[in-house]
């Protein structure tokens, strides 16, 4: 297999044999980054992510990746409990450089670091870090993913957010002597815009899903949500947010910018008569939006580009492998 996510098909082989407990409204499934236990008037949701692309500011990815994916149900994230494997030579430095930035963002989100483990582990080329976030949401505001045939695709900010950011970070001299260090400096920064909570929490009452497309950008998260319900999608590529910086590193390094990890971005499912107030309410809030197309009942995943229609294909891995 190639590397990042296995193979749908396969991972929905493996899903099929599970079998959820009591009080669990929303399992494993394809498509599904999250799950939702019945807790009465609550509901808790938690979702589970590691960090493997970079090395930096691998703390600060990892409470903020996962707790996007708590926020795509419509719940605040409340609590983090970490994992942190370590190559084998590693400094104490290192586990403290980690943690220091797993706390400060933590804390800056009002999220609660309940538990986890550290280790060195044999094998490893770099460190990977594990998180499990845990959230909870009032019972009436839950989303659960549930994209239907007409509902518009809303999408924020832009795709290839946290791509562009990794790669002007793992790539800044190089990318500095093509581009000036202004635009790499831009390009860096774009990880501060990697939560997505705040816009999951102004959309959760107009959604019928939302998805953090992480691994297989953009292109990989119309397929998930796609996957929810056995739908297909049309979008029209002059309405796909992608910023300048991103288009430039893509085109330098020969990347597609919709399957590049997108971390910072939200696909959001809504009914067509919502759609407008939604993107006027998310511009309201400083956050740009775009309708970019539809679910359809029939199969189909397409994407209409300079007047002509083609399929727009699952990744089979994420553009940023192919660079970092």
């Amino acid at each position: 297999m190639l590397v990042g996510k296995i193979p749908s098909e396969l991972l929905a082989k493996i899903l099929e044999k599970l079998k959820p407990g009591d009080k669990v409204i929303v399992g494993p499934k394809v498509g599904i980054d999250a799950t939702a236990i019945d807790f009465g008037d609550y509901v808790l949701v938690a979702s589970t992510d590691p960090i493997t692309g970079t090395e930096e500011k691998i703390g600060f990815y990892a409470v903020n990746i996962n707790a996007n994916d708590v926020a795509t149900f419509g719940a605040r994230p409340k609590w983090f409990l970490v994992t942190i494997l370590l190559p084998e030579g590693s400094e104490f430095n290192d586990v403290i450089t980690i943690m220091d930035e797993v706390r400060e963002v933590a804390e800056g989100m009002g999220i609660s670091i309940v538990g986890g483990h550290t280790e060195v582990t044999p094998g490893l080329k770099k460190p990977i870090v594990v998180g499990t976030m845990l959230g909870e949401v009032e019972k009436e505001n839950l989303v659960v993913p549930n994209p239907r045939p007409g509902d518009a695709i809303i999408l924020t900010k832009g795709a290839g957010i946290e791509g562009t950011s990794i790669i002007a970070h793992e790539r800044e001299e190089e990318l500095k002597g093509v581009f000036g260090s202004n635009f790499v400096e831009r390009a860096k920064a774009f990880i501060n815009e990697i939560s997505i909570v705040r816009e999951a929490l102004l959309s959760r009452e107009f959604a019928t899903a939302m998805h953090d497309p992480t691994e297989g950008g953009i292109a990989n998260g119309l397929h998930e949500m796609a996957d929810i319900n056995g739908l297909g999608f049309r979008i029209f590529a002059n309405k796909v947010i992608i910023r300048e910086e991103t288009r430039k590193i893509c085109h330098f390094y020969d990347l597609d910018p919709l399957a590049l990890i997108s971390s910072g971005a939200l696909l959001i499912s809504t009914p067509r008569d919502h759609a407008k107030f939604l993107i006027e309410r998310l511009l309201s809030h400083g956050i740009q939006a775009s309708i970019i197309g539809e679910f359809l009942a029939e199969k189909k995943r397409v994407i209409i580009e300079n007047g002509a229609e083609r399929p727009l294909k699952r990744p089979e891995s994420d553009e940023l492998w192919k660079v970092v």
